[in-house]
């Protein structure tokens, strides 16, 4: 399986202190770099959630968000009723004492600390909700990866194969133009020169048909070719790879423009440096 270094998920969960959401996103990136945006009094649980994403993920820039909201703003806060029975006796004493003192307000005695109770969750229960969350968030996002990396897998498999037809096409015009040349260097320099010998001749045809010879780079690009069939097949981590073989290529098609003499071998070198190209632009996305 290809995976694409771009994918997205979210998930969120409540429980008794309040709900927590995670959300995962990434793009491609030359190594694997996580950023982890979360409350502060969730990030002595950050090192475990880095261990979990790595353990999944190799290359690709990863943002991680995680929101937590309290049960106070979900409607769960209570009265502290032995503090509230405290306040009312310590009310009536002072009234007693002082008739003209004025008795605690509503206000007042929400205000009062610890008036409010918040339930709380315990760290091993903030834990265990927070795995739970990344290993569901990382599932969707894999699979959100294999989706996106088999459609890439499909765009480079195409042009593979377009760029095979091209050498295939390209292969009998090289000795065509060395036939041609031979032909109008004969009638050159037996025009040049009377007495032109036949060696003079070879060696001159000899000489240009090496500076033009393409089989070695024909060759080349077929056994690339061949290695990215057999890396896309074999799947897993593959953009390294993919991206070194990529340069290879655009090496072995400039080389074949550079030496064409034939306008039909440079329109096919042409060809091939723009199918490399929209290759190279996507395997940036695989990891």
């Amino acid at each position: 399986m290809i995976l694409s270094m771009t994918g997205y998920a979210n998930t969120s969960a409540d429980f008794a202190a309040g709900s927590l959401s995670l959300e995962l996103r990434a793009v491609n990136h030359r190594y694997l770099d996580i950023q982890l945006r979360m409350p502060e009094e969730l990030r002595c649980f950050e090192g475990g959630l880095r261990e979990l994403i790595s353990a999944q993920l190799q290359r690709g820039k990863v943002e991680c968000r995680i929101n937590y909201a309290a049960r106070d703003l979900l409607g769960g806060t209570t009265l502290n009723l032995n503090l509230l029975k405290q306040l009312a006796a310590w009310n009536t004493e002072v009234q007693a004492a002082m008739p003209d003192a004025a008795c605690l307000s509503v206000v007042d005695v929400l205000r009062w600390n610890g008036m409010l109770e918040t339930p709380t969750a315990s760290a091993d229960e903030m834990r265990a909700t927070l795995t739970g969350l990344m290993q569901t968030a990382l599932k969707e996002f894999s699979a959100s990866r294999a989706r996106e990396g088999e459609k890439l897998r499909e765009f480079l498999m195409v042009r593979l194969e377009k760029i095979e037809a091209l050498r295939l096409d390209v292969m009998p015009h090289v000795p065509a133009a060395i036939a041609a040349y031979e032909t109008r260097l004969i009638n050159r320099l037996r025009d040049a020169m009377q007495n032109a010998e036949d060696e003079r001749i070879r060696q001159e045809i000899t000489l240009f048909a090496s500076k033009i010879d393409v089989d070695e780079e024909l060759s080349r690009l077929s056994s690339h070719l061949t290695e990215m069939h057999r890396i896309l097949k074999q799947g897993g981590a593959v953009g390294k790879r993919l991206d070194f073989l990529m340069q290879e290529l655009n090496r072995e098609a400039n080389t074949l423009g550079s030496k064409s003499v034939d306008a039909e071998v440079s329109r096919t070198a042409m060809e091939m440096k723009i199918l490399i190209e929209q290759m190279r632009e996507q395997i940036q996305n695989l990891e």
